[in-house]
Protein backbone atom coordinates (compact mmCIF):
# COMPACT_ATOMS: atom_id res chain seq x y z
CA UNK A 1 0.00 0.00 0.00
CA UNK A 2 2.98 2.56 0.94
CA UNK A 3 4.74 2.01 -2.45
CA UNK A 4 1.34 2.22 -4.27
CA UNK A 5 0.85 5.80 -2.91
CA UNK A 6 5.06 6.49 -3.12
CA UNK A 7 4.07 5.81 -6.88
CA UNK A 8 1.01 7.83 -7.50
CA UNK A 9 2.69 11.23 -7.22
CA UNK A 10 5.81 10.10 -9.69
CA UNK A 11 2.79 9.26 -12.31
CA UNK A 12 1.23 12.63 -12.21
CA UNK A 13 5.17 14.31 -11.77
CA UNK A 14 5.45 12.45 -15.33
CA UNK A 15 1.94 13.83 -16.69
CA UNK A 16 3.11 17.04 -15.93
CA UNK A 17 6.42 17.05 -17.54
CA UNK A 18 4.80 15.69 -20.47
CA UNK A 19 2.30 18.25 -20.76
CA UNK A 20 5.03 20.50 -20.46
CA UNK A 21 7.16 18.99 -23.45
CA UNK A 22 4.23 19.40 -25.35
CA UNK A 23 3.38 22.67 -24.93
CA UNK A 24 6.34 23.80 -25.40
CA UNK A 25 6.87 22.49 -28.49
CA UNK A 26 8.15 24.37 -31.85
CA UNK A 27 5.90 23.45 -34.34
CA UNK A 28 8.56 24.55 -37.29
CA UNK A 29 10.86 21.58 -37.78
CA UNK A 30 14.73 22.69 -38.91
CA UNK A 31 16.07 20.70 -41.79
CA UNK A 32 19.31 19.81 -42.89
CA UNK A 33 20.99 17.57 -45.18
CA UNK A 34 23.75 15.41 -45.79
CA UNK A 35 25.48 13.26 -48.35
CA UNK A 36 25.52 9.89 -47.21
CA UNK A 37 28.41 8.06 -46.60
CA UNK A 38 30.31 11.05 -45.29
CA UNK A 39 33.10 10.70 -42.61
CA UNK A 40 31.74 9.96 -39.00
CA UNK A 41 32.27 13.72 -36.71
CA UNK A 42 31.32 15.97 -39.94
CA UNK A 43 29.78 18.94 -39.60
CA UNK A 44 25.98 19.15 -40.24
CA UNK A 45 24.76 22.70 -38.45
CA UNK A 46 25.34 25.51 -35.44
CA UNK A 47 22.34 24.72 -33.78
CA UNK A 48 22.73 27.50 -30.80
CA UNK A 49 22.65 30.25 -33.58
CA UNK A 50 19.68 28.29 -35.51
CA UNK A 51 17.24 27.66 -32.72
CA UNK A 52 17.76 31.06 -31.42
CA UNK A 53 19.50 30.46 -27.87
CA UNK A 54 22.42 32.12 -26.07
CA UNK A 55 26.03 30.95 -25.76
CA UNK A 56 26.39 28.09 -23.41
CA UNK A 57 22.56 27.66 -23.35
CA UNK A 58 22.88 24.20 -24.82
CA UNK A 59 24.85 23.07 -22.04
CA UNK A 60 23.28 24.67 -19.07
CA UNK A 61 19.90 23.45 -20.17
CA UNK A 62 20.93 19.71 -21.07
CA UNK A 63 20.56 19.81 -24.61
CA UNK A 64 20.48 16.40 -26.15
CA UNK A 65 19.75 14.79 -29.40
CA UNK A 66 17.35 12.17 -30.04
CA UNK A 67 16.90 9.83 -33.52
CA UNK A 68 13.63 8.28 -34.40
CA UNK A 69 14.96 4.75 -35.04
CA UNK A 70 16.35 5.17 -31.22
CA UNK A 71 19.87 4.78 -32.69
CA UNK A 72 22.34 7.54 -32.09
CA UNK A 73 23.46 8.52 -35.41
CA UNK A 74 23.78 12.39 -34.41
CA UNK A 75 26.20 13.94 -31.87
CA UNK A 76 25.93 17.26 -30.37
CA UNK A 77 28.62 19.23 -28.78
CA UNK A 78 27.32 21.15 -26.41
CA UNK A 79 30.32 23.83 -25.71
CA UNK A 80 30.01 24.77 -29.72
CA UNK A 81 26.95 24.31 -30.11
CA UNK A 82 27.59 22.22 -33.52
CA UNK A 83 25.55 19.24 -34.88
CA UNK A 84 28.03 16.38 -35.91
CA UNK A 85 27.77 12.58 -37.80
CA UNK A 86 28.20 9.81 -34.60
CA UNK A 87 28.83 7.57 -37.30
CA UNK A 88 28.71 7.50 -41.94
CA UNK A 89 24.89 7.53 -42.97
CA UNK A 90 23.87 4.65 -45.70
CA UNK A 91 20.77 6.12 -47.07
CA UNK A 92 19.78 2.49 -48.34
CA UNK A 93 20.52 1.20 -45.06
CA UNK A 94 18.48 3.34 -43.74
CA UNK A 95 15.94 4.62 -45.80
CA UNK A 96 15.92 1.30 -48.49
CA UNK A 97 14.10 2.30 -51.87
CA UNK A 98 12.05 5.46 -50.41
CA UNK A 99 12.73 8.52 -51.31
CA UNK A 100 13.52 11.09 -49.96
CA UNK A 101 15.45 9.58 -47.07
CA UNK A 102 14.67 11.73 -44.19
CA UNK A 103 16.44 10.91 -40.47
CA UNK A 104 13.84 12.87 -38.11
CA UNK A 105 15.63 13.73 -35.10
CA UNK A 106 14.55 15.61 -31.63
CA UNK A 107 16.42 18.70 -29.85
CA UNK A 108 15.61 18.13 -25.89
CA UNK A 109 16.41 21.06 -23.69
CA UNK A 110 15.63 21.02 -20.08
CA UNK A 111 14.88 23.91 -17.05
CA UNK A 112 12.13 24.57 -18.95
CA UNK A 113 11.50 21.88 -20.78
CA UNK A 114 12.02 22.52 -24.25
CA UNK A 115 12.20 20.29 -27.88
CA UNK A 116 12.56 21.46 -31.57
CA UNK A 117 11.70 18.76 -34.07
CA UNK A 118 14.88 18.11 -36.75
CA UNK A 119 14.93 16.77 -40.50
CA UNK A 120 18.35 15.33 -41.88
CA UNK A 121 17.86 15.18 -45.83
CA UNK A 122 20.54 11.98 -46.35
CA UNK A 123 21.38 12.57 -49.99
CA UNK A 124 21.86 9.56 -52.52
CA UNK A 125 25.62 9.38 -53.82
CA UNK A 126 26.28 6.84 -56.31
CA UNK A 127 27.61 3.92 -54.82
CA UNK A 128 26.13 1.22 -56.22
CA UNK A 129 25.80 -0.43 -59.74
CA UNK A 130 22.77 -2.02 -61.20
CA UNK A 131 22.41 -5.81 -60.71
CA UNK A 132 20.89 -8.48 -62.60
CA UNK A 133 19.73 -11.56 -60.41
CA UNK A 134 21.56 -14.17 -62.44
CA UNK A 135 24.89 -13.66 -64.44
CA UNK A 136 23.35 -15.58 -67.73
CA UNK A 137 19.74 -15.33 -68.30
CA UNK A 138 18.10 -18.13 -70.96
CA UNK A 139 16.00 -17.26 -73.56
CA UNK A 140 14.07 -19.86 -75.77
CA UNK A 141 12.17 -18.62 -79.00
CA UNK A 142 10.18 -20.90 -81.75
CA UNK A 143 12.13 -20.18 -84.56
CA UNK A 144 8.76 -19.37 -87.09
CA UNK A 145 8.46 -16.21 -84.49
CA UNK A 146 7.82 -12.93 -86.09
CA UNK A 147 10.03 -9.53 -86.03
CA UNK A 148 8.36 -7.25 -83.52
CA UNK A 149 7.47 -9.80 -81.34
CA UNK A 150 8.75 -8.61 -77.64
CA UNK A 151 9.93 -10.84 -75.18
CA UNK A 152 10.36 -9.52 -71.42
CA UNK A 153 13.76 -10.11 -69.67
CA UNK A 154 14.77 -9.95 -65.98
CA UNK A 155 14.90 -6.43 -64.97
CA UNK A 156 18.65 -5.29 -63.03
CA UNK A 157 17.79 -3.73 -59.65
CA UNK A 158 19.87 -0.20 -58.11
CA UNK A 159 19.72 0.66 -54.89
CA UNK A 160 20.60 4.38 -55.65
CA UNK A 161 17.63 6.22 -56.14
CA UNK A 162 16.95 9.14 -58.78
CA UNK A 163 19.61 9.74 -61.32
CA UNK A 164 21.80 7.25 -59.63
CA UNK A 165 19.66 4.47 -59.93
CA UNK A 166 18.81 2.59 -62.72
CA UNK A 167 18.07 4.90 -66.09
CA UNK A 168 18.02 1.94 -69.44
CA UNK A 169 19.42 -1.12 -70.78
CA UNK A 170 21.60 -2.23 -74.30
CA UNK A 171 22.19 -4.69 -75.78
CA UNK A 172 25.55 -5.33 -78.02
CA UNK A 173 24.44 -4.63 -81.27
CA UNK A 174 23.11 -7.53 -83.73
CA UNK A 175 20.56 -7.51 -86.52
CA UNK A 176 18.27 -9.77 -85.32
CA UNK A 177 17.57 -7.83 -81.88
CA UNK A 178 16.89 -4.83 -80.24
CA UNK A 179 16.21 -4.04 -76.49
CA UNK A 180 13.90 -1.48 -75.09
CA UNK A 181 13.58 0.19 -71.55
CA UNK A 182 10.14 -0.11 -69.81
CA UNK A 183 9.31 2.26 -67.54
CA UNK A 184 6.79 -0.04 -64.98
CA UNK A 185 4.19 1.71 -63.15
CA UNK A 186 5.82 0.81 -59.77
CA UNK A 187 8.58 2.84 -60.63
CA UNK A 188 11.00 0.33 -62.31
CA UNK A 189 12.18 0.07 -65.40
CA UNK A 190 12.50 -3.55 -67.06
CA UNK A 191 14.08 -3.92 -70.14
CA UNK A 192 12.24 -5.62 -73.70
CA UNK A 193 14.07 -7.56 -75.91
CA UNK A 194 12.47 -7.14 -79.03
CA UNK A 195 12.86 -9.12 -82.30
CA UNK A 196 13.76 -7.35 -85.70
CA UNK A 197 14.44 -10.15 -87.72
CA UNK A 198 12.96 -13.62 -89.14
CA UNK A 199 14.90 -16.21 -87.51
CA UNK A 200 15.91 -19.98 -89.01
CA UNK A 201 17.23 -22.00 -86.90
CA UNK A 202 19.27 -24.15 -89.32
CA UNK A 203 21.11 -20.84 -90.28
CA UNK A 204 21.72 -19.98 -86.87
CA UNK A 205 20.82 -21.88 -83.79
CA UNK A 206 21.97 -19.79 -80.60
CA UNK A 207 22.91 -15.88 -80.09
CA UNK A 208 24.57 -14.79 -77.07
CA UNK A 209 23.78 -11.44 -76.39
CA UNK A 210 25.00 -8.69 -73.38
CA UNK A 211 22.66 -6.67 -71.92
CA UNK A 212 24.08 -3.87 -69.87
CA UNK A 213 21.96 -2.00 -67.05
CA UNK A 214 23.87 1.64 -66.85
CA UNK A 215 22.56 3.87 -63.90
CA UNK A 216 22.60 8.10 -64.73
CA UNK A 217 25.54 8.58 -62.28
CA UNK A 218 28.53 10.88 -63.10
CA UNK A 219 30.46 8.27 -64.37
CA UNK A 220 27.60 6.00 -65.16
CA UNK A 221 27.70 3.03 -63.10
CA UNK A 222 26.67 -0.30 -64.99
CA UNK A 223 26.49 -4.81 -64.92
CA UNK A 224 26.20 -7.30 -67.95
CA UNK A 225 24.10 -10.44 -67.68
CA UNK A 226 24.21 -12.51 -70.96
CA UNK A 227 21.14 -13.61 -72.48
CA UNK A 228 21.57 -16.87 -74.06
CA UNK A 229 18.69 -17.43 -76.72
CA UNK A 230 18.25 -20.64 -78.18
CA UNK A 231 16.21 -20.94 -81.52
CA UNK A 232 13.70 -23.91 -80.87
CA UNK A 233 12.83 -25.72 -84.33
CA UNK A 234 9.83 -26.22 -86.50
CA UNK A 235 9.71 -28.31 -88.64
CA UNK A 236 10.62 -26.43 -91.66
CA UNK A 237 13.30 -28.33 -93.76
CA UNK A 238 12.36 -31.46 -95.98
CA UNK A 239 15.02 -34.03 -95.74
CA UNK A 240 17.48 -33.21 -98.81
CA UNK A 241 20.03 -36.15 -100.22
CA UNK A 242 23.58 -35.67 -100.34
CA UNK A 243 23.91 -36.79 -103.64
CA UNK A 244 21.04 -37.56 -106.26
CA UNK A 245 21.98 -39.48 -108.51
CA UNK A 246 23.81 -41.87 -106.75
CA UNK A 247 25.52 -43.81 -109.67
CA UNK A 248 26.67 -47.00 -108.79
CA UNK A 249 28.66 -50.16 -110.99
CA UNK A 250 27.46 -53.43 -109.71
CA UNK A 251 28.98 -57.03 -111.28
CA UNK A 252 25.86 -59.19 -112.43
CA UNK A 253 27.35 -62.27 -110.47
CA UNK A 254 27.33 -60.42 -106.97
CA UNK A 255 25.30 -62.17 -104.07
CA UNK A 256 22.23 -61.73 -102.72
CA UNK A 257 22.24 -59.88 -99.38
CA UNK A 258 25.65 -57.73 -101.78
CA UNK A 259 26.09 -54.10 -100.11
CA UNK A 260 25.27 -51.79 -103.23
CA UNK A 261 25.04 -48.23 -101.86
CA UNK A 262 24.55 -46.78 -98.69
CA UNK A 263 21.99 -43.35 -99.32
CA UNK A 264 22.42 -40.39 -96.85
CA UNK A 265 19.72 -37.73 -96.51
CA UNK A 266 20.32 -34.84 -93.92
CA UNK A 267 17.54 -32.92 -92.49
CA UNK A 268 19.33 -29.45 -90.68
CA UNK A 269 16.11 -29.60 -88.63
CA UNK A 270 16.62 -30.66 -84.48
CA UNK A 271 15.36 -33.38 -83.04
CA UNK A 272 12.15 -35.93 -84.04
CA UNK A 273 12.06 -33.18 -87.26
CA UNK A 274 15.42 -34.28 -88.57
CA UNK A 275 15.32 -38.06 -87.93
CA UNK A 276 15.17 -39.08 -91.36
CA UNK A 277 13.40 -42.88 -92.63
CA UNK A 278 14.30 -44.08 -95.81
CA UNK A 279 12.29 -46.20 -98.41
CA UNK A 280 11.75 -47.00 -101.96
CA UNK A 281 9.80 -44.28 -104.15
CA UNK A 282 6.71 -45.75 -106.20
CA UNK A 283 9.43 -48.93 -107.03
CA UNK A 284 7.85 -51.08 -109.53
CA UNK A 285 7.54 -55.17 -108.62
CA UNK A 286 10.97 -55.89 -110.78
CA UNK A 287 12.57 -53.55 -108.42
CA UNK A 288 11.47 -54.65 -105.15
CA UNK A 289 12.07 -58.09 -105.98
CA UNK A 290 15.54 -57.08 -106.93
CA UNK A 291 16.35 -54.40 -103.82
CA UNK A 292 15.90 -53.43 -100.44
CA UNK A 293 16.45 -50.63 -98.35
CA UNK A 294 16.95 -50.03 -94.59
CA UNK A 295 14.74 -47.61 -93.23
CA UNK A 296 17.31 -46.55 -90.68
CA UNK A 297 20.81 -46.43 -92.25
CA UNK A 298 19.97 -46.18 -96.17
CA UNK A 299 21.64 -49.35 -97.16
CA UNK A 300 20.46 -50.48 -100.49
CA UNK A 301 20.86 -54.44 -100.95
CA UNK A 302 20.65 -57.14 -103.69
CA UNK A 303 17.77 -59.46 -103.17
CA UNK A 304 18.01 -60.95 -106.34
CA UNK A 305 20.42 -62.18 -108.73
CA UNK A 306 21.36 -59.60 -112.08
CA UNK A 307 21.32 -60.38 -115.10
CA UNK A 308 23.23 -58.40 -117.51
CA UNK A 309 21.64 -59.88 -120.77
CA UNK A 310 18.37 -59.11 -119.21
CA UNK A 311 18.20 -55.77 -117.35
CA UNK A 312 21.55 -53.49 -118.01
CA UNK A 313 20.63 -50.94 -115.74
CA UNK A 314 18.38 -50.00 -113.03
CA UNK A 315 17.02 -46.37 -111.73
CA UNK A 316 16.05 -46.60 -107.78
CA UNK A 317 13.58 -43.93 -106.81
CA UNK A 318 14.10 -42.87 -102.84
CA UNK A 319 12.64 -41.29 -100.45
CA UNK A 320 13.65 -39.55 -97.15
CA UNK A 321 10.99 -38.40 -94.61
CA UNK A 322 11.74 -36.88 -91.51
CA UNK A 323 9.70 -37.26 -87.91
CA UNK A 324 7.05 -34.30 -88.87
CA UNK A 325 6.19 -35.54 -92.39
CA UNK A 326 8.49 -34.35 -94.84
CA UNK A 327 10.19 -36.02 -97.11
CA UNK A 328 12.81 -35.38 -100.08
CA UNK A 329 12.96 -37.78 -103.21
CA UNK A 330 16.74 -39.03 -104.59
CA UNK A 331 17.88 -41.73 -107.29
CA UNK A 332 20.14 -44.26 -107.35
CA UNK A 333 21.46 -45.13 -110.91
CA UNK A 334 22.80 -48.95 -111.01
CA UNK A 335 24.75 -50.19 -113.76
CA UNK A 336 24.62 -53.47 -114.34
CA UNK A 337 28.13 -54.46 -115.01
CA UNK A 338 28.89 -57.43 -117.49
CA UNK A 339 31.08 -60.45 -116.61
CA UNK A 340 31.50 -63.34 -119.30
CA UNK A 341 29.09 -65.77 -118.03
CA UNK A 342 27.33 -66.24 -121.59
CA UNK A 343 29.38 -68.82 -124.18
CA UNK A 344 28.74 -68.16 -127.92
CA UNK A 345 26.33 -69.05 -129.73
CA UNK A 346 26.24 -70.62 -133.08
CA UNK A 347 22.82 -71.07 -135.68
CA UNK A 348 22.66 -72.59 -138.72
CA UNK A 349 20.90 -70.17 -141.61
CA UNK A 350 21.32 -72.92 -144.10
CA UNK A 351 22.96 -76.17 -144.93
CA UNK A 352 23.47 -76.66 -148.69
CA UNK A 353 23.11 -80.29 -150.06
CA UNK A 354 24.67 -81.02 -153.36
CA UNK A 355 28.55 -80.21 -153.58
CA UNK A 356 30.14 -81.02 -157.07
CA UNK A 357 32.99 -82.64 -157.14
CA UNK A 358 34.83 -80.38 -159.14
CA UNK A 359 33.70 -77.40 -158.58
CA UNK A 360 35.56 -74.91 -155.36
CA UNK A 361 34.19 -72.13 -153.74
CA UNK A 362 30.95 -73.93 -153.15
CA UNK A 363 28.92 -73.00 -150.33
CA UNK A 364 28.23 -75.58 -147.73
CA UNK A 365 26.64 -73.83 -144.90
CA UNK A 366 25.21 -70.05 -143.72
CA UNK A 367 25.52 -69.61 -140.31
CA UNK A 368 25.54 -66.74 -137.23
CA UNK A 369 27.51 -66.14 -134.33
CA UNK A 370 26.35 -64.40 -131.67
CA UNK A 371 27.36 -63.78 -127.86
CA UNK A 372 24.81 -62.41 -125.19
CA UNK A 373 28.00 -60.67 -122.94
CA UNK A 374 29.51 -57.29 -123.51
CA UNK A 375 32.86 -55.58 -124.62
CA UNK A 376 35.16 -58.30 -124.40
CA UNK A 377 33.21 -60.13 -123.17
CA UNK A 378 31.34 -60.44 -126.28
CA UNK A 379 33.63 -60.03 -129.03
CA UNK A 380 34.16 -63.41 -130.87
CA UNK A 381 36.60 -65.49 -133.26
CA UNK A 382 35.19 -68.21 -135.23
CA UNK A 383 37.79 -70.79 -136.83
CA UNK A 384 37.95 -74.11 -138.61
CA UNK A 385 40.95 -76.56 -138.61
CA UNK A 386 43.64 -75.48 -140.90
CA UNK A 387 43.86 -78.96 -143.04
CA UNK A 388 40.95 -79.14 -144.63
CA UNK A 389 39.39 -77.87 -148.21
CA UNK A 390 36.81 -75.16 -146.92
CA UNK A 391 37.12 -72.15 -145.96
CA UNK A 392 35.38 -69.59 -143.44
CA UNK A 393 33.98 -66.08 -145.03
CA UNK A 394 32.95 -63.64 -142.45
CA UNK A 395 29.76 -61.72 -144.46
CA UNK A 396 27.20 -59.61 -142.88
CA UNK A 397 27.67 -58.64 -139.15
CA UNK A 398 28.07 -62.17 -137.16
CA UNK A 399 26.82 -63.91 -140.34
CA UNK A 400 29.66 -66.43 -141.63
CA UNK A 401 29.83 -68.72 -145.08
CA UNK A 402 31.49 -72.20 -145.03
CA UNK A 403 33.33 -72.85 -148.54
CA UNK A 404 35.11 -74.99 -150.35
CA UNK A 405 38.51 -73.99 -150.95
CA UNK A 406 39.34 -77.01 -153.55
CA UNK A 407 37.86 -79.71 -155.66
CA UNK A 408 36.95 -82.62 -153.09
CA UNK A 409 38.30 -85.62 -154.39
CA UNK A 410 35.97 -88.64 -152.93
CA UNK A 411 38.34 -91.72 -153.86
CA UNK A 412 41.25 -89.48 -151.67
CA UNK A 413 38.70 -89.09 -148.88
CA UNK A 414 34.86 -89.45 -149.02
CA UNK A 415 33.96 -87.66 -146.01
CA UNK A 416 35.07 -84.13 -144.20
CA UNK A 417 33.58 -83.98 -140.75
CA UNK A 418 34.58 -80.07 -140.13
CA UNK A 419 34.49 -78.39 -136.33
CA UNK A 420 33.51 -74.70 -136.57
CA UNK A 421 34.65 -72.86 -133.03
CA UNK A 422 33.29 -70.14 -131.93
CA UNK A 423 35.87 -68.16 -128.74
CA UNK A 424 34.61 -65.19 -126.96
CA UNK A 425 37.17 -62.48 -125.33
CA UNK A 426 36.27 -62.74 -122.01
CA UNK A 427 37.65 -63.99 -118.99
CA UNK A 428 38.23 -66.57 -118.69
CA UNK A 429 37.80 -67.00 -122.66
CA UNK A 430 34.39 -69.33 -123.34
CA UNK A 431 33.76 -71.18 -126.78
CA UNK A 432 30.70 -72.93 -128.41
CA UNK A 433 31.73 -75.90 -131.01
CA UNK A 434 29.49 -77.05 -133.70
CA UNK A 435 30.46 -80.23 -136.17
CA UNK A 436 29.14 -80.74 -139.90
CA UNK A 437 29.86 -83.67 -142.10
CA UNK A 438 30.46 -83.42 -145.47
CA UNK A 439 30.76 -86.27 -147.94
CA UNK A 440 32.41 -85.52 -151.50
CA UNK A 441 31.96 -87.22 -154.98
CA UNK A 442 28.83 -85.71 -156.53
CA UNK A 443 27.67 -84.15 -159.21
CA UNK A 444 25.03 -83.10 -157.14
CA UNK A 445 24.62 -86.12 -155.03
CA UNK A 446 26.29 -87.93 -151.81
CA UNK A 447 25.99 -85.21 -149.31
CA UNK A 448 25.57 -86.48 -145.84
CA UNK A 449 23.52 -84.07 -143.54
CA UNK A 450 23.55 -83.04 -139.67
CA UNK A 451 21.07 -80.71 -138.46
CA UNK A 452 19.13 -78.69 -140.76
CA UNK A 453 19.59 -77.63 -144.47
CA UNK A 454 17.60 -76.96 -147.61
CA UNK A 455 17.02 -78.91 -150.56
CA UNK A 456 18.99 -77.15 -154.13
CA UNK A 457 16.80 -78.24 -156.83
CA UNK A 458 12.86 -79.19 -156.13
CA UNK A 459 13.42 -82.74 -157.51
CA UNK A 460 12.80 -86.21 -156.47
CA UNK A 461 16.01 -88.05 -155.49
CA UNK A 462 16.43 -92.14 -154.07
CA UNK A 463 17.63 -91.53 -150.51
CA UNK A 464 19.28 -94.51 -148.24
CA UNK A 465 19.47 -93.50 -144.28
CA UNK A 466 23.10 -92.94 -143.46
CA UNK A 467 22.46 -94.55 -139.56
CA UNK A 468 19.93 -94.73 -137.23
CA UNK A 469 17.34 -93.39 -138.72
CA UNK A 470 15.98 -91.54 -135.95
CA UNK A 471 18.66 -88.88 -136.47
CA UNK A 472 17.05 -87.92 -139.59
CA UNK A 473 20.27 -88.22 -141.36
CA UNK A 474 20.03 -89.51 -145.09
CA UNK A 475 22.21 -89.92 -148.25
CA UNK A 476 20.72 -88.03 -151.54
CA UNK A 477 21.77 -90.87 -154.43
CA UNK A 478 20.00 -90.11 -157.31
CA UNK A 479 17.15 -88.39 -159.21
CA UNK A 480 14.33 -90.32 -160.19
CA UNK A 481 14.37 -88.57 -163.88
CA UNK A 482 16.37 -90.85 -166.40
CA UNK A 483 18.29 -88.15 -168.45
CA UNK A 484 20.17 -87.40 -165.49
CA UNK A 485 23.31 -89.14 -165.21
CA UNK A 486 24.05 -91.01 -162.02
CA UNK A 487 28.24 -92.13 -161.39
CA UNK A 488 28.74 -95.56 -159.47
CA UNK A 489 25.17 -95.65 -157.99
CA UNK A 490 25.22 -99.71 -157.68
CA UNK A 491 28.82 -99.02 -155.47
CA UNK A 492 26.78 -96.60 -153.26
CA UNK A 493 23.91 -98.59 -152.72
CA UNK A 494 26.30 -101.64 -151.76
CA UNK A 495 28.20 -99.67 -149.75
CA UNK A 496 24.79 -98.24 -147.80
CA UNK A 497 22.28 -100.96 -147.37
CA UNK A 498 19.73 -99.39 -145.56
CA UNK A 499 18.69 -97.46 -148.66
CA UNK A 500 15.25 -97.42 -149.60
CA UNK A 501 13.37 -95.91 -153.32
CA UNK A 502 10.93 -93.66 -150.95
CA UNK A 503 10.71 -90.66 -149.36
Amino acid sequence: METLERLQPNRQVTTFILTVFLSQANPAPIRYSVLEETESGSFIAHLTKDLGLGIGELNARSARVVCDDDKQRLLLDRQTGDLLLREKLDREDICGSVEPCVLHFQVFLETPVQFFEGELLIQDINDHSPVFPNREMLLKILENSQPGTVFPLKLAQDLDVGSNGLQKYTINANSHFHVLTRNHSDGKKYPDLVQDKVLDREEQSEFSLTLMALDGGSPPRSSTSMVRILILDVNDNAPEFVHTPYEVQVLENSPLDFLIVTVLAMDVDAGNFGTVSYSLFQASEEIKQTFSINEVTGEIRLTKKLDFEQIKSYHVETEATDGGGLSGKGTVVIEVVDVNDNAPELTISSLISSIPENAPETVVSIFRIRDRDSGDNGKMICSIPDNLPFILRPTFKNFYTLVTDSPLDRESQAEYNITITVTDMGTPRLKTQHNITVLGHFPGHLVDVSGTGTLSQSYQYEVCLTGDHRTGEFKFLKPIFPNLLVQDTEREIKESPNCRNTF
